[in-house]
């Protein structure tokens, strides 16, 4: 409880601090204005000061502390990281809101987070009072069949609500044999990867739909790379997981009784809720006007829908099967240790993303753009930063180097169809397909990683550190999957 205080305050000081700079106001304005959560906008940048490089010092802080502190302090990060995470955080912004005088970046970076934690806690809520029971003996192709199954529903729940809905189960099948690969290529694919196909699939590609590019998109033009990109993680996975099954003493495989082959859903009530959240996504006041919207700064920021996203969590939490919550081994911790690692992260993100999205919009920047250098750039950044902001900053450098508007919903639909932009369609698929599959580099590159990372250790698995993520699993399985994509799908286009 001490510790949810320090989140209450990181809110209340921001809010208090610009109370006096800005007015928001709640009506049902029936203009559609676009929802970006850019750092800055036009009119604010020609207010504030030049965002100084040593601002990022905070944000690369973090990503130290979060790399470093479970291998070399970790009783005082497990015990501080909130603390830490808030600190961090609260510093970025005291220096936007006095040094720089800039409310906007703040208050879109709060809009941001709150939307990004109410959506994951909504799912992750949801989804603890499922239990899925799959009684059957744990085999490499089974592994890889629970994977496919879950790249597929990804699209239709989100990677986060997959990710929560087959991890524990997943877990479970395994019992006896687990190891952290196994978890890392379920974030790989699963919470990853996976989510490439529609809208509903990532936050990136969520954000492009709420701008203008049409639903079905993303499935016309990103399932060549989402194919190829799954065959070739789950036959990388197969290969190491047949590898360890011939290790493996044939005694301790003995233990287990038989099996009947059945699998039982337990509290599938709760897909009610999980349904329930996946529908207040759409309930954006950008598209449907007559949704309740928070008016700052010429922009609308929905509240409604993650009011429902908050209360669907707490009602399914309370309505949930015993039998589902005690059987999935249900904790709040996952959620917990996600919400407090991303208030620090997208507290102190600000200054990075603005000296990215500057240069990016600057004549030097707009020289340099292509669909490689938007393939690269896009994916090296997301995988360290929020890809959402990332997509939507390089998706804006991509259409201003054309002439293009990103906050002109007709433009962008044109843009992602062709019409008059040249190459455009190319740009975009190279932003869309970066953004998500990069999201698998670290930890937390996207949600629900850091959030399967918190599941597994909690019923023991000792999983690799931030670095060990990426030197180990990373690097030798992701970067050929990036290279190996943008030699096939983009390279020579």
């Amino acid at each position: 409880m001490k510790k949810l205080i320090y989140l209450f305050v990181f809110f209340v000081f921001i809010s208090t601090a610009s109370a006096e700079a800005f007015d928001l106001n709640i009506s049902n304005n029936t203009e559609v204005i676009a929802t970006s959560i850019e750092m800055s906008s036009d009119a604010n940048v020609a207010e504030h000061h030049e965002i100084p490089g040593w601002a990022v010092i905070p944000f690369v802080l973090l990503l130290l502390m979060i790399a470093t502190g479970p291998l070399f302090y970790e009783h005082f990060w497990h015990k501080s990281y909130p603390i830490v995470a808030v600190v961090l955080a609260s510093i970025v912004v005291t220096y936007y809101l006095f040094g720089l005088h800039n409310t906007h970046g703040p208050i879109h970076a709060m809009a941001e987070y709150i939307q990004f934690i109410a959506l994951l806690t909504g799912l992750f809520v949801a989804s603890g009072g499922i239990m899925i029971s799959i009684d059957r003996k744990a085999s490499p192709l089974l592994n890889v069949i629970i994977l496919i199954i879950g790249a597929i529903s990804a699209n239709f729940i989100g990677t986060t609500g997959a990710s929560m809905l087959l991890i524990r189960p997943y877990i479970r099948l395994n019992k006896g044999r687990i190891k952290p690969y196994h978890i890392i290529f379920f974030i790989f694919i699963v919470s990853n990867v996976g989510g490439s196909l529609t809208p509903i699939g990532d936050p990136p590609l969520f954000l492009g739909f709420l701008k203008g590019v049409p639903f079905f998109w993303t499935l016309s033009h990103n399932f060549g790379a989402w194919v190829f990109g799954i065959l070739l993680l789950s036959g990388l996975f197969y290969w190491t997981d047949i590898r360890f099954n011939k290790k493996l003493n044939l005694e301790e495989l003995e233990v287990s009784p038989e099996h009947t082959n059945k699998i039982k859903i337990t509290g599938t009530r709760n897909f009610i809720w999980l349904a329930l959240v996946i529908g207040s996504v759409f309930l954006d006041p950008n598209v449907i006007e007559w949704v309740p919207a928070i008016n700052y700064d010429g922009q609308k920021f929905s509240f409604i829908r993650e009011i429902i996203m908050l209360s669907v969590a707490y009602l399914s939490y309370k309505t949930a099967s015993k039998e589902a919550i005690n059987g999935n081994e249900f904790s709040f911790e996952p959620i917990r240790e996600v919400a407090f690692i991303f208030i620090g992260i997208f507290g102190t993100m600000m200054p990075a993303l603005e000296l990215v999205s500057n240069f990016a919009s600057s004549p030097e920047g707009i020289k340099m753009i292509s669909h490689n250098t938007l393939y690269w750039g896009t994916g090296i950044l997301s995988g360290f930063l929020d890809n959402a902001p990332t997509y939507l900053n390089f998706v804006t450098a991509a259409m201003a180097s054309q002439g293009g508007n990103i906050n002109n919903i007709g433009e962008v639909a044109s843009y992602a169809q062709g019409g008059v932009f040249e190459n455009s369609i190319l740009y975009l698929k190279s932003i869309s397909i970066a953004a998500v599959f990069f999201g698998a580099f670290t930890y937390i590159g996207n949600g629900p990683n850091f959030m399967v990372k918190s599941i597994a250790e909690g019923v023991g698995i000792k999983m690799p550190s931030f670095f060990g993520y990426i030197i180990r699993f990373s690097i030798p399985f992701l970067i050929p999957l990036f290279v190996l994509t943008w030699l096939i799908f983009f390279a020579f286009s």
